[in-house]
């Protein structure tokens, strides 16, 4: 019979591997460091692109925009983060992370440049759009996380999704009054060039994530299994396609708020200054609802918990929509959100791992991704586009609170099991 206690070689990534010899010393990856480092990517990276709501009301005004132009632009950015999501993992998974994180750095930094001297729509919907947008999906945490997957054990994968969840979260946290205080002190253009400038530490820290996803020692099965088996098997699979319309909920959620939240709090007569402290709640609220989320995914069923996480959500917006506006509804509602934020993504990357291991996991939960990023452009667009035509946002949140519940029942039915392929390796 298999032993099932965890062998640090097992999981080590391809390239880090040496000839086995008498004199051998390497025993395996350097976990920590690669916690580490992967951790400061999640941070830098999610930072510029969770802080883009402060740029709509400079940079329209500025411009002369209307709200559903930028927003669209917004909108592209998050579906080709999505989009490339995929491919970003077939990359990491075929050729090593930090290339793919390199590729991903020098697109978004060049997006983040252009968009300084964006004049028109179309300069506008290339740089904050499609450069930016690949930027995220070649340097963002999903890569971050397949590399965790690939070096802790089965029994700490949630939680060590759980931190790399919410180093993205802290960038939030960091960004969005970073943000704030550079447009107000130094102006919007200066301020995407900073940030441009941090994005250049992501191919340093993300030497550390080299590996490619081989895993050494993995029985004839896995390691024999091609990525268009792997992609079968998973689009073959109930709980996979499940999984992916769920998501698709979080994405518009998560867009739509993050874009819309400031000017809607501006729009209901509050203080501007509010729209950047909510979007600052979240993110500091989403590090302990992350944490939260990796432990309990850890220990209970993932499926339930993410139905919970759903109907939550749409609980709180109804809430929310319905109070008087206020700074005190404003902080409570960050706050609640920021619990349930990234909540989604340690028990979703961690069904993904469970079904089908982690030798594919960067390309599967790409494709997993997209579908959260459809949901985020039309979150963004249909936001600007309603607001345009009706002056509200009202028929948005309704929208947020029907999908919310949507989630909350088709999360319920997955089973949280390997594939056939797998649960017959581990009955052996």
């Amino acid at each position: 019979m298999k032993s099932n206690a965890y062998n640090p070689l097992r999981w080590q990534p391809a390239e880090t591997i040496m000839t086995t010899s008498p004199i051998s010393h390497k025993t395996g990856p350097n976990i920590p460091l690669i916690i580490a480092c992967g951790c400061l990517i999640a941070l830098i990276s999610f930072g510029p692109r969770s802080a883009m709501g402060l740029f709509f009301q400079p940079m329209t005004e500025a411009r002369d925009w209307n709200r559903e132009l930028f927003a669209l632009a917004l909108a592209i950015q998050n579906l080709l983060w999505g989009a490339g999501q995929p491919v970003a993992g077939m990359m990491a998974d075929r050729f090593g992370t930090w290339k793919a994180m390199t590729l991903g750095t020098v697109l978004y930094a060049a997006g983040l440049v252009l968009m300084v001297d964006a004049q028109s729509a179309v300069a506008l919907h290339l740089s904050a759009g499609v450069l930016v947008g690949l930027g995220v999906a070649f340097s963002s945490f999903s890569l971050v996380l397949a590399s965790f997957g690939r070096v802790v054990s089965p029994e700490q994968r949630s939680l060590a999704f759980g931190i790399g969840t919410a180093s993205g979260s802290l960038g939030q946290f960091l960004f969005a009054p970073l943000g704030g205080t550079l447009i107000a002190e130094i102006g919007w253009q200066q301020t995407l060039l900073v940030f441009a400038g941090l994005m250049m530490l992501v191919p340093l820290l993300a030497i550390a994530l080299r590996g490619k996803s081989v895993a050494v020692g993995a029985s004839p099965e896995v390691a024999d299994q091609s990525l268009g088996a792997a992609m079968a098997e998973a689009f073959g699979t109930r709980g996979f396609i499940l999984l992916t319309f769920g998501f698709f909920v979080c994405g518009f959620h998560v867009a739509f708020i993050t874009v819309h939240l400031p000017p809607y709090i501006d729009d209901l007569g509050l203080d501007p200054t509010w729209g950047a402290t909510a979007i600052a709640l979240i993110g500091l609220f989403n590090i302990a609802g992350s944490l939260l989320s990796g432990y309990i995914g850890g220990r209970y069923s993932k499926p339930i918990f993410l139905s919970l996480i759903y109907f939550a959500r749409a609980v709180v917006i109804l809430i929310f929509i319905m109070l008087p506006a206020t700074p005190v509804s404003v902080l409570v509602f960050s706050a609640v959100m920021g619990l349930l934020w990234l909540s989604t993504v340690p028990p979703t990357s961690g069904l993904v791992a469970v079904m089908f291991g982690p030798r594919y996991m960067a390309t599967l939960f790409g494709f997993v991704f997209f579908s959260h990023q459809v949901g985020a452009f039309l979150g963004v667009w249909l936001g600007g586009r309603l607001f345009d035509e009706t002056g509200s946002y009202t028929a948005v949140w309704w929208v947020a609170i029907a999908l919310g519940v949507f989630a909350a029942i088709i999360h319920w039915p997955i089973e949280e099991k390997p594939v056939p392929r797998l649960a017959g390796e581990a009955a052996e």
